[in-house]
């Protein structure tokens, strides 16, 4: 075994190999640290600023969020409460037009029924004028008849008033009272 390692030239020691090995990777060891390492970390660094930065800018997004959202809900319960008073007003609006109109309307019912009374009042006390008138005249033609004579005026009269109060008209004007 010892024979298979000493033959394999990879794993032989040979010291100015060595040598030139440490310092080819000495040399390149520099020439990345100067060139490459540097610019490598700073990309890095950069690239770890930004997704800090992004992240900050998330949290810093989603607190703004939330603050909307609870800015959002607040604005719009106040819709509600607004509309709701504003419902509450037209209610009210509506139950008031509703009460004068229905007073309006009484009111005016009141005053037709009135008119309408003193109408019926003033036709009854018109056509008892008018049934006493005639049956004055009736009264006279048939005095006139019976007795066949002319009767004077105040013949007439006499008679005409005797007539009037023998009638009871009581009767007729009660009913227009109710």
């Amino acid at each position: 075994m010892a024979s298979l390692l000493a033959a394999n030239p990879l794993i032989q020691v040979t010291p100015g190999l060595m040598i030139w090995t440490i310092v080819c990777f000495a040399a390149t060891f520099y020439v990345l640290k100067r060139w490459a390492f540097g610019p490598i970390q700073a990309m890095i660094d950069e690239r770890r600023a930004r997704i800090r930065q992004a992240l900050a800018d998330a949290d810093h997004a989603r607190v703004e969020a939330r603050r909307l959202l609870e800015e959002h809900r607040a604005l719009i319960g106040q819709a509600r409460e607004e509309a709701e008073e504003i419902r509450a007003d037209v209610r009210r609006d509506a139950e008031k037009l509703r009460r004068q109109a229905r007073e309006e309307v009484d009111a005016d019912r009141q005053r037709r029924l009135e008119e309408t009374k003193r109408q019926i009042e003033g036709e009854t006390h018109r056509a008892l004028a008018q049934i006493r008138q005639e049956v004055a005249e009736l009264t006279l033609l048939a005095a006139t008849k019976v007795t066949g004579k002319v009767l004077d005026s105040k013949d007439q009269r006499r008679l005409i008033d005797e007539a009037i109060e023998s009638l009871d008209f009581s009767v007729l004007e009660e009913p227009s009272r109710n």
